[in-house]
């Protein structure tokens, strides 16, 4: 049974498998990094995808998916209908990735991950039977996270085009967006990006609520913790019926002086 190296890192093991064109690629018991890797190369792909069964440890994905990030690119995968989780029932499996013609293991060695290849017929038939097995009697794991489209799309339409923008930008400049009870989370981007340009707090929340991001009582809560903190600050805006609006504005100069990508970097720097 003849075996050969795919590249190096996951990217690359992952890009060489999807270029063979599967028409079904089984994604088995992944760790966190190859999640994440899998999630980036998959919406970066310019090709055809295929459909994309990802079965891994419940413990593992929950963790990978706190991440708003790496959660609401896979949505993205989700509502395509490219990318579908379930979790395992049972002992796991190596880690592996196996189509109908071809098994990979993933092994890493010295901080480098390789795919060790065999397209032997008979033994990628009986792995991919054993691992379409064990994916009909697996449990769905269900994203509770929005798709980032939709999050770009209704906050550009819904907030506005500069918040939108900012909110990315402020995004791309994170590694991760867990919060951790100390660090930024989705919440606290979308107020400090509402704050920076001046949007009600009715108007964020209501938003975020819609779109699946949090409820109104968390955005109220992480307003109120923003505020003690120093972050940001409000300010009434009469209405004709009902109590005032709040209006939300940064109250850190160094937050209204630094610009979207250095945003989260300074706001972090104050929460620390």
């Amino acid at each position: 049974m003849s075996q050969n190296l795919l590249g190096t890192s996951v990217d690359d093991v992952v890009r060489t498998v999807l270029d063979a064109e599967p028409g079904e690629l089984f994604v088995v018991n992944p760790a966190g990094e190859t999640v994440e890797e899998l999630v980036d190369v998959a919406n970066a792909y310019e090709g055809e995808l295929p459909s994309i069964r990802l079965l891994g440890d419940e413990r593992t994905l929950k963790d990978v998916m706190d991440d708003f990030i790496v959660a609401s690119n896979a949505a993205n995968l989700v509502e395509a209908d490219v990318l579908e989780l379930r979790v395992f029932d049972g002992d796991a499996r190596s880690s592996m990735l196996v189509t109908e013609d071809r098994t990979v293991a993933l092994v890493e060695v010295g901080g480098l991950v390789g795919g060790l290849t065999t397209d032997d017929a008979e033994f990628a038939e009986t792995a991919y039977d054993a691992v379409a097995d064990d994916w009909a009697d697996a449990e769905q794991f269900t994203l509770r996270t929005p798709a980032i489209d939709r999050v770009r799309q209704t906050l550009d339409e819904d907030i506005s085009p500069e918040v939108e923008e900012d909110f990315e930008s402020v995004l791309e400049s994170m590694e991760t967006a867990r919060g951790d009870g100390d660090g930024l989370d989705e919440v606290t981007v979308s107020l400090l990006v509402a704050a920076k340009n001046r949007e009600l707090l009715y108007d964020i929340s209501k938003w975020g609520e819609d779109v699946g991001i949090a409820s109104k009582a968390t955005f109220s809560r992480t307003k109120t913790k923003l505020e003690d903190l120093g972050l940001i600050d409000t300010e009434k805006v009469p209405i004709d019926v009902g109590r005032p609006r709040l209006r939300l504005k940064l109250a850190d100069e160094r937050l209204e002086d630094a610009p979207p990508a250095e945003l989260a970097n300074v706001a972090q720097s104050v929460l620390s």
